[in-house]
C-alpha cells in the first residue's frame, strides 16, 4: 500500500489525489526534496527488501534498514517538522498507523539479520 501510495502521489495521480482536499493536495506535493526522498526509501525499501529476503539473499538486511532509516526521517517530518497533523488531521489513529509501520520495519529487519546469522540467506 505504501508502494502504492507514494508513487500515485509522486505522478500526480487525479485518481488517487481526489480523496484529499485540495489543501491537502497542495501540502503533499509541495513537500521538500529530503522528506520525498525519505517517504521513498521507506516504502520502496521494505518492497524490495521483502522481495530480496524472498530470493533468501542477505542483501536484505541493509535494505530493510535503510528503510527504517526513510520511515524514521519521513515520521520526523510529518511529526514533528510541518503542520502534517493540522492539514491532513488523522490525530491518533494516524500516529498508531506510523508507529505499526515502523514496528513491522523492525522486525522486517531484525528477521532478515536472524537468517542471516544462521546462514539461511546467503
Amino acid at each position: 500500500m505504501g508502494v502504492m501510495d507514494f508513487t500515485m502521489t509522486q505522478i500526480g495521480s487525479e485518481a488517487w489525489l481526489k480523496e484529499f482536499t485540495p489543501e491537502q493536495v497542495e501540502f503533499i506535493l509541495n513537500f521538500p526534496i529530503w522528506a520525498v526522498v525519505a517517504w521513498g526509501v521507506g516504502v520502496w525499501g521494505g518492497f524490495t527488501g521483502s522481495i530480496i529476503l524472498l530470493l533468501r539473499h542477505r542483501w536484505a538486511v541493509p535494505v530493510f534498514l535503510a528503510s527504517i532509516l526513510g520511515v524514521i526521517l519521513t515520521s520526523l517530518y510529518s511529526y514533528v517538522i510541518s503542520d502534517w497533523m493540522k492539514v491532513i488531521g488523522g490525530g491518533a489513529g494516524a500516529m498508531i498507523f506510523s508507529a505499526v509501520i515502523f514496528i513491522i520495519a523492525v522486525l522486517l529487519w531484525r528477521y532478515a539479520r536472524a537468517m542471516t546469522r544462521r546462514g539461511v540467506l546467503r
